[in-house]
């Protein structure tokens, strides 16, 4: 149960992206805020400088789409993972907090590479990379694997993160070929390091 009581019928709001992890914004609820986001599924919140609710992208169509939500141990703070629909800020920005680069772009890359399995175009590499079948995307991930030690042994910095970058990226090729996600990846280096 949320403590709206603590900060005078407000609680802060940290929205996420589902996938990639990323700070999208910070808002404010109020109980109607938050009854109406679980009703519809769409982030709403409290605008304290329009004093109304307000959901995310009724104007722009920008909408955070549910995906799960979670509440602080002090239940008087929301963490929301959504799907961003466009850009979450008003200045055009993915995020609300201006950083330099998603520090989480391995997990936006698997996005794209999934998106490119369900809904494939002809001029895809990743397209055309599949319909060569699982042998070639593996046969890919190997080749890679080399090219990645000999730059790291014998070649220059940019070199070896080019190489390394090419393995990484046919490596959640090949996740995605075989119904695996980085997820499962991490869930089990997680459980190793234990």
């Amino acid at each position: 149960m949320i403590d709206f009581e603590k900060g005078n019928g407000l609680v802060p709001v940290i929205v996420q992206d589902f996938q990639t992890l990323e700070v999208l914004m910070l808002g404010y609820m109020n109980e109607e805020a938050w009854q109406k986001t679980q009703t519809e599924k769409k982030v709403t919140f409290f605008s304290r400088t329009k004093n109304r609710l307000w959901t995310k992208g009724e104007e722009s169509g920008n909408f955070l789409h549910v995906k799960s939500y979670h509440i602080d141990c002090d239940q008087d703070t929301i963490l929301i993972k959504a799907e961003p629909v466009g850009p979450t800020c008003h200045t055009g920005s993915r995020s609300c907090f201006n950083t330099e680069f998603n520090q989480n772009f391995l997990l936006e890359l698997e996005r794209i590479v999934n998106n490119r399995f369900e809904f494939p175009t002809e001029e895809s590499y990743i397209n055309r990379l599949r319909k060569r079948g699982l042998n070639k995307i593996a046969q890919k991930v190997g080749e890679e694997g080399v090219e990645t030690v000999i730059a790291a042994l014998a070649e220059t910095e940019t070199d070896l993160i080019n190489e390394a970058s090419d393995l990484i990226f046919h490596l959640i090729v090949l996740l995605r070929a075989k119904g695996l996600s980085l997820e499962t990846i991490a869930k089990n280096l997680e459980s190793r390091h234990q």
